[in-house]
């Protein structure tokens, strides 16, 4: 059996990526595809955890331009990631790997609350874990409850999935002449202001040497990929 180079990761979903082609909403290809690929990753004995973004369903950043109270957005995106993590729950468990979604407001009817002893013993079982509500705190991205999570869970790298393949100097949609990263370290990222994560995910990685990799999570194996060790994407690096 092919031996993983990491054995416990923090996997980092947006929510518009499971959009796939659509405008809004969760498109069934691009969750199946993840719920694969998260399986893929299980079979070899690597304990997942998830993280999922809420932008597919609301954002409490946009909410606030259109009049809606930040807090009050922001507890609308945290309740947009609780739906992501019981979709991506139910693709999980249909291809026959136990998964518990474990969620920072409780909510006892649909998941369980959050408690670190509790979600470390369902990912030394082999489940998959799933957290939902971000940190279920306003004003916190669900890219700083990425960070918290995988350092309280103690995993050994964030796997940031996106629509791009690393981390650019510039938009590499706009612009043609745009230069990949191989390797960046935390001090860059937050000095050019590269778009990775926001500066309170990047500082709590940064102050806990915990490697990012950013890396294209469309093409179906790239996860797997990481996960044995191959170099693809970008991997942001302590100083």
């Amino acid at each position: 059996m092919e031996k993983p180079f990491y054995k416990r990761v923090l996997l980092k979903l947006s929510g518009e990526a499971l959009m796939g082609d659509q405008e809004f909403g969760i498109s069934s290809e691009v969750i199946a595809s993840y719920a694969r690929q998260i399986k893929e990753i299980a079979d070899l004995g690597v304990e997942v955890s998830v993280v999922i973004g809420g932008g597919n369903i609301f954002r409490g950043l946009s909410g606030a331009t259109q009049g809606v109270d930040r807090v009050t957005g922001d507890h609308m995106g945290m309740l947009a990631t609780v739906i992501n993590s019981l979709a991506l729950q139910n693709s999980i468990e249909k291809l026959g790997v136990q998964t518990r979604v474990l969620t920072a407001i409780e909510m006892p009817k649909i998941a369980e609350p959050f408690i670190k002893r509790r979600a470390q013993r369902h990912l030394e079982k082999g489940r998959v874990v799933i957290f939902g509500a971000g940190t279920g705190n306003p004003y916190f991205t669900t890219d700083t409850a990425a960070a918290l999570r995988a350092i309280e869970m103690n995993t050994e790298v964030v796997l940031k999935a996106t629509k791009v393949d690393g981390i650019y100097d510039k938009d590499p949609v706009k612009y043609a002449d745009a230069v990949k990263y191989e390797t960046v370290t935390y001090t860059e990222v937050l000095n050019k202001n590269l778009k990775v994560m926001d500066a309170t995910a990047i500082s709590l990685c940064r102050e806990n040497k915990l490697p990012i990799i950013v890396f294209d999570s469309l093409t179906e194996g790239n996860i797997k990929k990481v996960i044995m060790g191959e170099k693809i994407g970008t991997t942001v690096i302590a100083d």
